[in-house]
């Protein structure tokens, strides 16, 4: 018998989510966001199941090589846009857009004999304070682009600081509609958040990463709200029970000890598989369809958890770490950190299947 944690990658919910990001675009067109192997997913895995989104968005030039591979049409856009005269040859050779967001990658761009012209979103700093030309910049900016025989389409970009909070996306997106009004260019801004939640910031392009593998941006409504199903869910079973007597210990540190005679079921899977090592005792996780909480520090190749509400439960029991029954933003705010965080860090002794 194999070690029995599987991350299992369900297609069907990755078509339902596609829908629900095709719906609220509303016929702007779709950059489905694959970065860091589709936030975890596997991209060969998931590609079957993104043939609705109109295009793609990368980090990773090897990424988007890999994807025009195997699709010679969609659109295909580098997030970061190129790092030296190669990559912006790459890019140009392979039809591939690119963002250009800073001094340096324009001068590139303007100077280069590129095979043929590139698309380009102009990246804008209207908040963010991360990548982006100024707001002062910009026409400066577009104005040579636009002379520019290496360039073809350009499309204004920016991105959202407070899409999923309370300060919104009113204050950043002023300033980039005032741009675009003066330019004549379109728009290309919402992220997940700014889509589900603020229809004016479509533009010409979207760009949905978490939400497309079934994770809320918000605080305040669940997927499940929205119409998100999880795409990956992480499960393991039980392999051990013991009982602990009042002022027994559990796990390095001696960081809980029993208050009460305890029932502990120890679940394979740790941060060796990429389980937050960080969790605190109170992490949620599903045994045999209910929710009960781990207890003691996280090791690299077992967690505990209180089988006190599942007296049923024994060795064998299924458990879900995060996925179906257990949404991962639940378990992440649990461990002090994002969804995004631990979709991407299950590690590679993690057997994946997909579910078609």
């Amino acid at each position: 018998m194999p070690r029995p944690i599987e991350a299992i990658i369900d297609l069907q919910a990755l078509r339902n989510n596609v829908a629900v990001a095709l719906r609220h675009a509303a016929g702007a067109g779709v950059f489905a966001v694959v970065k860091a192997d589709a936030y975890g997913h596997g991209l060969n895995r998931v590609l079957p199941a993104l043939d609705g989104a109109g295009g793609f968005a990368v980090v990773e030039m090897d990424t988007a090589l890999r994807l025009r591979a195997d699709d010679a049409n969609r659109p295909i856009l580098l997030l970061e846009g190129f790092f030296d005269e190669q990559e912006l040859a790459e890019i140009s050779r392979h039809g591939l857009s690119t963002v250009v967001h800073e001094h340096a990658q324009l001068d590139m761009l303007l100077l280069a004999a590129l095979p043929q012209p590139v698309d380009v979103f102009v990246k804008i700093n209207t908040g963010m304070n991360r990548l982006g030309f100024t707001i002062g910049d910009c026409p400066d900016v577009v104005g040579k682009l636009a002379s520019c025989a290496n360039v073809r389409k350009i499309v204004l970009m920016t991105h959202f600081a407070d899409a999923d909070g309370e300060r919104g996306v009113d204050w950043q997106l002023r300033p980039l509609l005032e741009l675009a009004a003066s330019s004549g260019l379109k728009i290309c801004a919402a992220n997940s958040a700014a889509l589900l939640r603020y229809p004016e910031t479509r533009g010409a392009w979207v760009r949905p990463g978490i939400m497309l593998y079934g994770a809320s941006p918000f605080g305040d409504e669940t997927a499940t709200q929205m119409g998100l199903r999880p795409v990956m869910t992480l499960r393991s079973r039980i392999i051990a029970v013991q009982t602990l007597s009042p002022g027994d210990s559990v796990g390095y540190g001696c960081t809980y000890v029993a208050d009460k005679t305890t029932r502990i079921g120890i679940v394979a899977a740790g941060y060796g598989d990429g389980y937050p090592r960080h969790a605190p005792s109170g992490a949620p996780v599903e045994v045999a369809k209910k929710i009960v909480t781990t207890v003691g520090r996280v090791s690299m190749d077992t967690l505990c958890v209180d089988l006190g509400p599942v007296p049923e439960a024994g060795v064998g029991s299924a458990v879900t770490l995060w996925g179906e029954g257990l949404p991962v933003e639940q378990v992440a705010s649990s461990a002090g950190t994002v969804s995004y965080e631990l979709l991407t860090k299950v590690t590679r002794r993690v057997p994946f299947r997909v579910q078609a």
